[in-house]
């Protein structure tokens, strides 16, 4: 036998390609990259995608309005006391210099999913008291939505607005004025 034979006989494997580890750790890449790869559109394709604006530019003019009734809660100095039992009713005691608003609203805007967001209309029960019940449906979607939530409170036409952040499960009540976080 030549020193060539033997050669070649030693290198030649003995199993099959597919029962060599290496192969098979080569193509592993590949493959979880494919997965992570469907995975991924299959997310995107599900999940809403509520914090991108369709009309920005439009929404970027907007911005003045909103400035100009924070500032305007601001010069005529308002201040709010927010209320909100487990069962769904709201309370809000609001002191102005200026003549209060028969009715408010009191905004929950959830902080990623539009869908989860909800208005309470608020009818004044006495010289600035303000109460709404919620059915316990309501009560449920702002339990299910998330515990903290940004809230607005505002006259119905818009004119002034006060907002805070609100975690219902630590806080049962919230004061809102125009320093509010």
């Amino acid at each position: 036998m030549t020193t060539l034979t033997r050669a070649a006989r030693a290198v030649t494997p003995s199993q099959p390609w597919y029962r060599e580890p290496w192969p098979w750790f080569l193509m592993a890449g590949p493959a979880i990259v494919v997965v992570a790869g469907i995975i991924t559109y299959v997310l995107a394709a599900r999940t809403e995608n509520a914090l991108v604006v369709d009309n920005y530019y439009k929404e970027g003019l907007a911005i003045n309005r909103v400035l100009d009734a924070t500032r305007n809660a601001g010069a005529q100095g308002y201040r709010a006391r927010l209320a909100w039992t487990p069962q769904g009713g709201a309370r809000v005691s609001l002191s102005a210099e200026v003549a209060l608003p028969e009715r408010l609203q009191l905004i929950f805007v959830h902080p990623t999913h539009a869908r989860y967001d909800n208005t309470v209309p608020l009818i004044r029960v006495a010289p600035g008291e303000y109460s709404a019940a919620r059915t316990q449906d309501d009560a449920g979607e702002l339990q299910r939505g998330s515990s903290r939530w940004y809230v607005r409170l505002q006259d119905e036409a818009g004119t002034w607005r006060l907002t805070g952040e609100w975690d219902l499960n630590r806080e049962a009540r919230k004061v809102l004025n125009t320093d509010s976080r």
